[in-house]
C-alpha cells in the first residue's frame, strides 16, 4: 500500500510548505538525505502555544507532535515529489516547551514517532532526540525537525 493510501485511510491531507518565519529554507537535500527545518505545532492554522507542566498535558502534546509530523510530511512531499521514494526516516529531533520539572518530553514526541511508524512501517523506525526547552519561537508548544533518506 502506498504512503498516500495510508494517509487517505487516516483522513490526513498533507499541507503545503509553510513560508519560513526567519532566514532559513524549509528543507535542504544533500546526496540522498533530506534535512527538514524545524516545524512548530499548529492548531486550526495558528501557532499551538503552551508549556508542558504548566498549561498543557502530555496527551495534548502527543496531538501537537502528531500535527507537526503531518506538516513535516507535507514539506517532505514537496522536497522529494513522492513520499514513496522515502527509503528511511533517519531521525527526528523534538523540542518540547516545558517547565523545569516536566519529564515526559519523550512521551510528547511519541505523537510524531508513532504516526511516522504507522505510515512507513520499518522504514519509519528512526533515531530520535527529545529535549525540554524553556521556550520555542512564537510560544509554540513543540518543534520538530526531520532527516529522511530517499531512494
Amino acid at each position: 500500500m502506498s504512503i498516500y493510501d495510508k494517509l487517505a485511510e487516516l483522513n490526513i491531507t498533507l499541507p503545503p510548505v509553510a513560508a519560513p518565519a526567519a532566514a532559513y529554507v524549509p528543507f535542504v537535500q544533500t546526496g540522498n538525505l533530506v534535512f527538514l527545518s524545524g516545524h512548530i505545532a499548529k492548531k486550526d492554522g495558528k501557532v499551538w502555544t503552551g508549556q508542558f507542566g504548566k498549561t498543557m498535558t502530555t496527551a495534548e502534546g502527543q496531538a501537537a507532535a502528531r500535527a507537526v509530523a503531518i506538516d513535516l510530511l507535507g514539506t517532505l512531499h514537496a522536497a522529494v515529489g513522492d513520499l514513496n521514494r522515502v527509503k528511511r526516516i533517519v531521525k527526528l529531533m523534538s523540542l518540547v516547551n516545558s517547565t523545569a520539572d516536566f519529564t515526559e518530553q519523550h512521551l510528547v514526541t511519541n505523537g510524531a514517532s508513532e504516526l511516522i511508524g504507522q505510515l512507513f512501517g520499518a522504514r519509519g523506525a528512526h533515531a530520535r532526540s527529545a529535549f525540554g526547552v524553556a521556550q520555542i519561537p512564537m510560544g509554540a508548544c513543540v518543534e520538530i525537525e526531520m532527516i529522511a533518506e530517499i531512494g
